[in-house]
C-alpha cells in the first residue's frame, strides 16, 4: 500500500486544568489516503476538535503533544517544527472551522482573506489573485461573486460565510482539508448544500478529508472509513465505514448508531445513552465507556483495554465486542 497522506500514530496530548497536567488524548492512532474522506466522531469533549488542531499546530494555551507522531506525506510535522507546519498550513494542509462568523476577520473585505493567502503562498499579483478569488467563489456557489467579493462578513448570510471560509481555506489547492462540524450551524437546506460542495471539491482536488462530526448521517453521505473516539480515546476504527454501521463492533459505536433518528421503519422511542461523558478531569479507570456500557464487566473497568482487531484495517478497543468474531490482540507494532 502506498504511504498515507496522512498518519497520525499513538499521539498523546495533555492540558492544563488548575495547574496540574491531565491527558486529553490518550494514543490517538488513524491513517488516511490521498482522496479519502473519513469521518472523526464522538459526542462533545471525546477530542475530535483538539485532534485537528494538533495536525495543524494550532494547539490552545495550556495544551502540548506529549508522545506520538504525525505524518503528512511521510514526514513528521511534529519533528520537523513550527516552520514546517507553518509551511505546509494552507497549502498542504487547511482547516474549515465551525462557525465562520469566529473564523472570518469581521473588519477585512472577504475577497481580501481569500486572496492574500494567494499573493503569499502563490506570489500572485493583486489583480490575479482578486481574479482567482472569484473564480474560487463562483466554484463554492457564490453568485455575483464580483459584487460580493468587497462586502464584510456581517453583510453575508451564515451559509455564505460558510462558502467564502471553504474558498479561502481551497484556495492554495490544498491536499488535506480538515472539517470541523462546518455544517452544524446551518440550517438543512444549507447544510445539504456544503455537504455537496464538499464532495465536489473533494473530487476536483483528489484532496483526503477529514470530517469531524456528531453526526453520523453527515458521515454516512460523505466518508469512506470511520474513527469512532471517546473521552480522548479510539473506540473503533475502520476502512469500511459501511462495515461499521452494518455490524458495529464497540458498543460506544452501537449506542451511537441505536441514538440516531430513522426515517425508514416504525417510530419507536429514541435509545439514548445513560449518563454523561466523562471530563478530562474524571476520566475512569479502564475502559473511560464502562459506566455507560451495559456489556462491561469488572474487566473493563481495570487496566488498560487492548485494541483487537477486527478485519482488514479495522480494529476495536473492547473487551466484550458487540458481535463476537475470532479476534485477536492487536500487536504492539500494527
Amino acid at each position: 500500500m502506498s504511504t498515507p497522506l496522512l498518519s497520525v500514530e499513538d499521539l498523546t496530548v495533555s492540558v492544563e486544568v488548575g495547574g496540574k497536567r491531565l491527558t486529553a488524548l490518550d494514543g490517538i492512532s488513524f491513517s488516511l489516503q490521498e482522496g479519502e474522506a473519513r469521518g472523526l466522531v464522538g459526542e462533545s469533549g471525546s477530542g475530535k476538535s483538539l485532534t485537528l488542531r494538533a495536525i495543524m499546530g494550532l494547539l490552545p494555551a495550556g495544551a502540548r503533544v506529549d508522545s506520538g507522531a504525525i505524518f503528512f506525506e511521510g514526514r513528521d510535522l511534529l519533528a520537523d517544527g513550527a516552520d514546517y507546519q507553518r509551511q505546509v498550513r494552507g497549502t498542504g494542509i487547511t482547516m474549515i472551522f465551525q462557525e465562520p462568523g469566529v473564523a472570518l476577520n469581521p473588519v477585512m473585505r472577504v475577497g481580501e482573506q481569500i486572496y492574500d493567502s494567494l499573493m503569499q503562498h502563490r506570489n500572485l499579483s493583486k489583480k490575479e489573485a482578486r481574479e482567482y478569488a472569484i473564480h474560487l467563489m463562483e466554484l463554492v456557489g457564490i453568485r455575483d461573486a464580483a459584487t460580493r467579493l468587497n462586502a464584510y462578513p456581517f453583510q453575508l448570510s451564515g451559509g455564505l460565510r460558510q462558502r467564502v471560509m471553504i474558498a479561502a481555506g481551497v484556495a492554495c489547492s490544498p491536499k488535506l482539508i480538515l472539517c470541523d462540524e462546518p455544517t452544524t450551524a446551518l440550517d438543512v437546506t444549507v447544510q445539504a448544500q456544503i455537504l455537496g460542495l464538499f464532495a465536489n471539491l473533494r473530487d476536483e482536488l483528489d484532496a483526503g478529508l477529514l470530517y469531524v462530526t456528531h453526526d453520523l448521517a453527515v458521515v454516512a453521505q460523505m466518508c469512506d472509513s470511520l474513527t469512532v473516539l471517546y473521552s480522548g480515546k479510539v473506540m473503533e476504527s475502520a476502512g469500511s465505514m459501511r462495515s461499521v454501521f452494518a455490524t458495529p463492533r464497540h458498543p460506544y459505536t452501537e449506542a451511537l448508531l441505536d441514538a440516531t433518528p430513522r426515517i425508514e421503519g416504525p417510530v419507536g422511542r429514541l435509545r439514548a445513552i445513560p449518563g454523561m461523558a466523562p471530563s478530562v478531569v474524571d476520566r475512569p479507570e479502564g475502559c473511560p465507556f464502562s459506566p455507560r456500557c451495559a456489556y462491561a464487566t469488572h474487566d473493563c473497568r481495570v487496566g488498560d483495554i487492548p485494541q483487537l482487531n477486527v478485519g482488514a484495517e479495522w480494529t476495536a478497543a473492547c473487551l466484550h465486542p458487540v458481535s463476537q468474531m475470532s479476534l485477536e490482540p492487536k500487536a504492539a507494532n500494527a
